[in-house]
């Protein structure tokens, strides 16, 4: 009476999953694009993941090589090949990157390759597996994003409350006591004297000006993105505007402004931003240039960015001046501002702008042979940018 039963069991237990089984498991999987390869990397095999995440259909990319879904910058680096090599010598590859799809648009993912062997060990081909993670990657990046502007806000509201309470407000002192002076003594005051007064009023009014100008931008960098519009823009239109704004400068310094860029060099910034960037780079350029000098702007094109240069023959600096030069403390911009330099929070404000616009700045120089100044900004709208210490990790999969 108890055969039975027992017997049922033995005929479950010897119950073998059909190839067929498996092929519908490996479809019902849309999370993941599952893809196999025969030994010349050629695709034999696409469940319905790969179709929802990379837009082909089966029929589509059966008998394609498997580079079909990756980068043109990758293909030319060998990475396909490469995750293959290691597939074979490690028994698995892993990497996190970007793919690409069959509109064009790409996508982050986590994947995995390993060799598909047979009964006797024989190699029949690979397996690709991967994991969509481009809308997990954007929600940390976000996350990571509000995380370091709060931190920067907190940061830039101690350096505004210190700089319009030292280099504005001790000026501002200086300008009362000279009109309180002149109000009490004017009527037995020199004609030169008075006259002396009023230049140093004046002087003293301009500069107090231009680091308002400098403190309403480096604010609205920071706090007013909603008037950030970023676009693919002519390079050259942008430089010969900030040429046309600093001419009369150039002209009283006696110094030459000249360009070598090509019409047809586009960058993706904010218009407004760029020509603020060129301004203050030049203006610095000019100030510290020796008279009859040159200061020349060029471009060139290097992966997917540009590489402007701005390169003057002036008074140069040292190598300490250089290290702090992209993130000032307020003494140096008091320093900067007494010695009617401006660079310091010109060059913040240059700094923000590019961060903005995904772009760095850096600078070579000599002292006593000339600076150059290098700032870079992308050729195309750029992708969601990914710290390579912060990689993603996703939920292993095998």
């Amino acid at each position: 009476m108890e055969t039975k039963p027992i017997e049922s069991k033995i005929l479950k237990s010897k119950y073998t999953p059909t190839a067929e089984f498996y092929s519908q498991v490996i479809d019902s999987l849309q999370d993941y694009s599952i893809i196999t390869l025969d030994k010349k990397l050629h695709i034999n095999s696409w469940n319905s993941g790969s179709s929802i995440i990379f837009g082909y259909e089966t029929d589509e990319v059966i008998g394609e090589h498997f580079e079909i879904i990756f980068t043109e910058e990758d293909k030319k680096n060998g990475v396909p090949k490469s995750e293959v090599e290691t597939a074979l010598k490690e028994g698995k590859a892993v990497d996190n990157r970007w793919h690409l799809c069959k509109d064009g648009s790409k996508i982050y993912a986590y994947g995995l390759v390993f060799p598909l062997t047979g009964i006797e060990g024989e190699l029949l081909g690979y397996v690709k597996i991967l994991r969509d993670l481009t809308e997990r990657m954007k929600s940390e990046e976000i996350v990571k994003k509000h995380v370091k502007d709060l931190e920067e806000l907190n940061t830039h509201k101690e350096s505004i409350i210190a700089i319009l309470s030292h280099d504005l407000r001790s000026p501002l002192s200086g300008i009362i006591g000279i009109t309180d002076y002149l109000k009490s003594d004017f009527d037995i005051l020199e004609r030169s004297e008075i006259r002396e007064m009023i230049d140093l009023l004046h002087k003293e009014s301009t500069k107090e000006l231009v680091m308002l100008d400098y403190l309403v931008e480096w604010a609205r960098i920071k706090y007013a993105s909603e008037v950030f519009n970023p676009k693919k823009i002519v390079l050259v239109k942008y430089v010969k505007k900030a040429f046309e704004t600093l001419e009369e400068v150039a002209v009283i310094a006696k110094i030459n402004l000249h360009q070598q860029i090509e019409d047809n060099i586009h960058v993706f910034a904010d218009g407004k931003m760029l020509l603020s960037i060129i301004e203050n780079i030049l203006s610095n350029a000019i100030r510290h240039s020796h008279k009859g000098g040159k200061i020349s702007v060029t471009a060139k094109k290097k992966d997917n960015k540009i590489i402007v240069r701005i390169m003057d023959a002036g008074v140069g600096m040292s190598k300490e001046t250089q290290e702090k030069l992209f993130t000032p403390q307020i003494s140096s911009l008091s320093k900067a501002r007494k010695e009617n330099k401006g660079a310091g929070i010109g060059l913040l404000l240059v700094k923000g702008f590019l961060e903005k616009n995904v772009g760095e700045i850096w600078v070579e120089s000599v002292e006593g042979e000339g600076s150059s100044f290098y700032f870079t900004l992308p050729v195309e709208q750029p992708l969601v940018k990914i710290d390579s210490s912060n990689k993603i990790e996703s939920d292993k999969i095998v």
